[in-house]
């Protein structure tokens, strides 16, 4: 059995429509990036899996039970981290992390289930602090830390590292990395890199709508149908005068005298790019045909 069912979820906030007719399904042990310009309905989708919002209509399951019906069995086995993490700032980590523990049913060793925790999110330096005093990485781990703590089958992460400095990055990626062994997880994320580092599917939601759906080097294969062209010349070269090489269909200036050139064809132009230079007396200091990265097949899937 598929994780998650999503069946034709429609929602619309006043007369703005936020999802149009989304289905998929999530099945155990994927680690999905949830991609899409602001606005795009990412956050919304999340917040109808978590049964947070009602759809407008279609329905979610989570192992069978409907999102709407079972909303405390679903609240049971899924862990969420909105985008603006919700904390008590006045709390003391270690309180606060054994106060959520205790709102869910069945728990008995409370002490010992937070003092684990704090050791898997790395929270031990900072675990009798108030949380109020903790930086924005440590208040990410807290929020990580409270998604965890009732141990979900699935665990709904909304921008977890948005915010965060390069250590703070890799610190809580690496987290990320090692749950993914053994949860489900649905992430949301406008870092590129980390949908490449982290995730085993990408979905790519613009206007409410889902316009891809696979894995990220399927993704990659897909779009070969775009090649890029990192060319440096050791002159000044005109824009215009790029885009009239034949079969060159965009250049784009990325630096001093650094450009990328945008070809629709299969057929490999570096012989042409250096002809081109050759005839208008330019010297080529470097000449490369650049790999599609997840960041340009985004760009051109939301336009």
């Amino acid at each position: 059995m598929s994780t998650v069912e999503i069946n034709g979820i429609t929602k619309y906030y006043g007369q703005q429509k936020a999802l149009d007719n989304v289905s998929l399904s999530i099945k155990k042990g994927e680690v999905v990036g949830l991609l899409g310009p602001n606005g795009a309905g990412k956050s919304t989708l999340m917040k109808i899996i978590t049964s947070f919002v009602p759809p407008s209509s279609g329905t979610v399951k989570i192992d069978g039970f409907d999102v709407q019906e079972n909303s405390l069995e679903i609240r049971r086995r899924i862990g969420y981290l909105p985008e603006h993490n919700p904390l008590y700032q006045d709390m003391y980590v270690k309180e606060y992390l054994g106060f959520v523990l205790k709102t869910y049913p069945n728990h008995s060793k409370v002490s010992a289930t937070v003092d684990d925790i704090i050791k898997l999110t790395g929270l031990e330096p900072e675990k009798k602090k108030k949380i109020g005093a903790l930086s924005k990485g440590y208040r990410q781990r807290v929020g990580l830390a409270q998604a965890l703590i009732h141990d979900p089958e699935i665990l709904i992460l909304d921008e977890p590292t948005s915010g965060l400095d390069p250590n703070q990055l890799v610190e809580i990626r690496k987290i990320i990395t090692e749950l993914g062994k053994k949860k489900t997880i649905i992430l949301s994320t406008h870092i590129m890199q980390e949908v490449e580092a982290l995730c085993t599917r990408v979905i790519i939601i613009d206007n409410g709508k889902i316009v891809a759906d696979d894995t990220p080097n399927n993704l990659s294969k897909k779009d070969k149908k775009t090649t890029s062209y990192k060319v440096e010349f050791k002159e000044e070269v005109n824009k215009n005068l790029l885009e009239m090489l034949p079969g060159i269909d965009n250049a784009k200036n990325i630096g001093k005298n650094y450009w990328l050139l945008y070809s629709n064809g299969d057929i490999d132009l570096r012989e042409n790019i250096f002809k081109f230079a050759v005839k208008n007396k330019f010297n080529v200091l470097s000449l490369s045909i650049e790999e599609q990265k997840m960041e340009d097949i985004f760009q051109r899937l939301t336009h």
